[in-house]
């Protein structure tokens, strides 16, 4: 029910024309009530500085919310977020297991990611992320 009210909310604003202001609002209660696209949305507006205070912490929070709910551009840039440190400890292999989600879901930016990181690891941390990989999918990427 929650969702179907948010949704009506977007709606409205959209067909009013609403302001840069109200987009975030919109997204901000869009995604705390679990809608993937807004979380998406909102972890760009962090990372970017877009109406918020750039924050690459609240943007990895947001991105993981929309990526454990399936959403592959948040796999992404959770992967680019690992393999930069940015709001999160530097890690290639976790970057590498966020790629290959991404990828698998037809990331097509993910598939180029995930063979240049590959370059800088040695086998046995690719192995690693595939592994890791293969138990976020078990876990419909939850808690990965």
């Amino acid at each position: 029910m929650t969702r179907i009210f948010g949704t009506l909310i977007a709606v409205l604003f959209l067909s009013v024309g609403q302001t840069a202001s109200a987009q975030g609002l919109l997204n901000r209660a869009l995604a705390s009530m679990g809608n993937a696209d807004a979380q998406y949305n909102l972890g760009n507006a962090y990372y970017n500085g877009k109406g918020v205070e750039q924050d690459f912490v609240e943007a990895v929070k947001w991105y993981r919310l929309a990526a454990e709910q399936g959403n592959a551009d948040a796999q992404f840039l959770l992967g680019y977020a690992y393999k930069k440190g940015e709001g999160t400890i530097k890690d290639l292999v976790y970057s590498h297991m966020w790629f290959n989600i991404a990828a698998s879901l037809g990331g097509i930016s993910a598939v180029e990611a995930r063979e240049l990181i590959a370059k800088e690891m040695t086998p046995e941390q690719i192995a690693e992320a595939q592994k890791l990989a293969r138990e976020c999918v078990r876990k419909a990427y939850k808690n990965c």
